[in-house]
């Protein structure tokens, strides 16, 4: 007898709830489109391309609507004798200079014999490098930065929407998309980089639920036997994802986990039961994932702040959580940071959706002021940071949920 055999009762195509599906349409986001399809519509006229800018959260469809549209823009632009069109991708996570995306677009010009290295090169030389491969290809070049936010400087986003009225090409006709999951990215750009970047702005709001149950009905049409799904799972996983900023994403995600759950347990339908499941095992993978990702100190300020909680002193100002982390930094032989450092740990955190954040406003005498409290289960944030306890120490606080083995320190040593 096989060890492993085929498995379709659940499944029609898996594949089409992963990430790199495309669906043939995008649903719930008409407006954006249509705006969207206008800005790129002076490539199919022959005319110089806008720079456009795309902003919104994570899993708003910002990278699912260009890669659809451009999709659609290649095949009916073959359809004209006089359009050469070129388009080229980049995903800038893991970027952090306009040198080392220059260096990677000199590169996907080039043959594989022909690579330059991503160090070592003048950033002038770089960009006449660029210049001399994209006048060599010619056309109409569109060039998207997804996630551009990651790039700590500006230049490449000056240089590239400017390099024909500067006089750096003759044949090329250069169209930027920049994506950013940053609102505040646009704003910290220079005054000449956004004039020529952000010639045209689509902002993507957040999903709300109606979106989400769309986008989910479409996946599943597709992913799943008819009859599979209880009719209660879709309105379920939208209603978390539209609770959970609107992400796409993670609604499809969600609904993945959930039938998987039920494939692995051999049943005939996924049910709401799977869902809620399938979205405390998520939900434990991204907080694991987000706190390990934490620097040292970051640890030590969730573990002043978990300790708080326990205590019942929560909500709680920076300044009285400073204390705790002072002196469990001090335990850990390490140096504490100032105030505004240990204050952007606690923001990162507040990101991540580990810590709620309320905003306090006192009037005149009081000021405005921010108070934090823990979102997530003591357990599951323990079972992540069990260096930061082994360092530090378990706190009395905490002991009903660590190892009988470890011995606490003596009270004496968290007097604060």
């Amino acid at each position: 007898m096989a060890l492993f055999e085929r498995d379709h009762d659940i499944y029609r195509d898996r594949d089409a709830l992963r990430e790199d599906y495309q669906p043939e349409e995008l649903v719930g986001r008409d407006e954006e489109l249509d705006t969207y399809q206008a800005a790129l519509q002076p490539v199919i006229n022959g005319e110089q391309p806008n720079n456009i800018f795309l902003y919104g959260k994570t899993g708003v469809g910002k990278t699912a609507a260009t890669k659809n549209l451009l999709s659609h823009l290649r095949e009916d632009a073959k359809r004209y004798d006089d359009i050469d069109l070129t388009v080229v991708f980049l995903n800038c996570d893991g970027l952090t200079s306009s040198y080392q995306i220059a260096t990677r677009l000199v590169n996907r010009f080039r043959s594989e014999s022909n690579q330059i290295s991503t160090t070592g090169y003048p950033l002038g030389s770089v960009y006449e490098m660029l210049w001399e491969e994209l006048d060599d290809c010619g056309g109409s070049i569109l060039i998207v930065l997804d996630e551009i936010d990651h790039v700590d400087d500006d230049s490449i986003l000056y240089q590239l929407p400017r390099a024909r009225a500067n006089g750096k090409l003759d044949h090329a006709k250069i169209g930027l998309i920049g994506i950013s999951n940053d609102f505040s990215f646009r704003e910290a750009l220079s005054p000449k980089v956004k004039s020529s970047l952000c010639e045209q702005e689509i902002h993507f709001p957040a999903y709300n639920a109606t979106n989400l149950r769309a986008i989910l009905r479409q996946r599943a049409d597709v992913a799943f036997h008819d009859g599979v799904l209880s009719d209660e799972v879709i309105p379920l996983c939208a209603a978390y994802g539209a609770k959970d900023a609107g992400d796409a994403r993670q609604s499809i995600d969600l609904l993945m986990k959930a039938g998987d759950l039920a494939r692995d347990e051999d049943t005939e339908h996924v049910t709401e039961d799977h869902v809620k499941r399938g979205r405390r095992a998520l939900e434990r993978g991204r907080i694991k994932e987000g706190i390990s990702g934490l620097t040292e100190h970051g640890h030590l300020v969730l573990y002043s702040l978990l300790t708080l909680e326990q205590e019942g002193k929560t909500p709680i100002r920076s300044r009285d959580v400073r204390p705790r982390y002072t002196r469990f930094a001090e335990l850990a032989n390490r140096d504490p940071l100032v105030p505004r450092r240990m204050r952007d740990h606690l923001s990162e955190l507040a990101m991540l959706g580990i810590v709620s954040v309320t905003e306090r406003n006192e009037g005149r005498r009081g000021g405005t002021y921010r108070e934090y409290d823990l979102d997530m289960d003591v357990e599951l944030i323990l079972s992540a940071m069990d260096d930061t306890v082994e360092l530090v120490g378990v706190h009395e606080s905490i002991t009903e949920f660590v190892e009988t083995d470890r011995k606490p320190p003596t009270l004496e040593q968290y007097v604060d």
